[in-house]
């Protein structure tokens, strides 16, 4: 399927669909395209794929985007996540388990302001502005329409989630927002795109990273915003930013975790939202459907602390463990990146 074009798009756009802390592997893919030539200026981002969107545009080649990736200063600040309170073990199984087993979508207004099992530190380390030349950058999140004294009521109707992007670009205003298309929406989030131009951009890459029971929505300009979750695979709103635009082919949402978390709070089917982007035209798909075992000890985990009864973020054991996974991450993205390129041109 294409979508309709104009003169005003930026030339070519590269999505950064989530990837979580292994979000190391987007530079390489962004070194691969540079290198045949195919540089995007325009990155959409979701989630950690934020935090690779930041660096690429902040720091001006591919050896200092690996660089500020691996720093130690990164290396610390995944150090410090902590675990919270609501962090146990039986307290997290149990939970996971009402969501598998509770088929209605978004029954009711979730508690992402206090439920959540990591606490991130305050400053992400990204570099402090855009480099000269770099791409423009849109970057996704969800704005809440509830507040604290509303978590626990039925939803009944009600819209809880407004899908935002985070951008200078006119292109998406008026748009409609992909994650409320009732093809896989429930009714949860607002049928209306919502774009802002004005967040600063460290608090734009905060809250797509927000994923609902990971961590705490994020306050920003005093609203209330959560994840870039919301919508993982924004290719629509990449076709209406850009001429050409190259996307993933992502490994589907894990039936027990994920796709349950996602339509207990969005209301959205996950798996018919792949299914429908899957179906779209991409300029070039990086196919990283594979990453979870081409990846496999190369990223950021979870681990169980029995002795203090908490799940916590199994960070690596030295600066020069985690360069070693982010140097993995790049090279996988990388081989990734030129494959799409040949497959492409081919």
């Amino acid at each position: 399927m294409h979508l309709m074009k104009n003169h005003e798009q930026y030339a070519r756009c590269l999505v950064l669909a989530g990837g979580g802390f292994r979000f190391g592997y987007y530079l390489g893919v962004h070194a691969a395209l540079a290198e045949q030539d195919r540089a995007p200026d325009v990155l959409l981002a979701t989630c950690g794929g934020a935090i690779a969107a930041a660096i690429i545009a902040g720091a001006p080649d591919a050896r200092t985007r690996f660089d500020w990736a691996a720093s130690p200063a990164m290396y610390r600040f995944l150090c410090a996540v902590q675990s919270t309170p609501h962090a146990t073990p039986l307290r997290t199984v149990a939970g996971a388990a009402r969501r598998w087993l509770r088929r209605t979508p978004a029954p009711r207004i979730p508690d992402l302001f206090r439920d959540y099992l990591f606490e991130l530190p305050a400053t992400l380390p990204l570099p402090p502005q855009p480099a000269a030349g770099a791409p423009a950058l849109a970057i996704v999140g969800a704005r809440l329409l509830f507040g604290p004294g509303d978590v626990g009521a039925a939803r009944a109707d009600r819209p809880l989630f407004a899908q935002t992007v985070f951008c200078p670009a006119r292109l998406l205003d008026g748009r409609a927002a992909p994650a409320a298309d009732p093809r896989w929406s429930a009714g949860a989030v607002a049928p209306h795109l919502e774009v802002d131009s004005t967040a600063p951009l460290h608090d734009a890459v905060r809250i797509s990273v927000a994923d609902m029971f990971y961590f705490a929505s994020h306050a920003c300009q005093g609203r209330h915003y959560s994840g870039g979750v919301i919508d993982l695979f924004p290719l629509e709103l990449a076709h209406h930013l850009a001429r050409d635009v190259i996307m993933e082919r992502k490994m589907p949402f894990n039936p027990w975790l994920a796709a349950p978390a996602l339509r207990a709070v969005f209301g959205i089917d996950g798996a018919a939202r792949l299914r429908h982007v899957h179906g779209l035209h991409a300029d070039a798909w990086v196919d990283t459907r594979d990453m979870a075992q081409a990846l496999r000890g190369h990223g950021i985990g979870k681990r169980i602390d029995w002795r203090r009864n908490r799940i916590g973020l199994a960070a690596p054991a030295s600066h020069a463990a985690y360069a070693a996974q982010v140097r993995a991450q790049w090279d996988y993205g990388y081989r990734k990146g030129m494959a799409a390129m040949a497959d492409a041109q081919a």
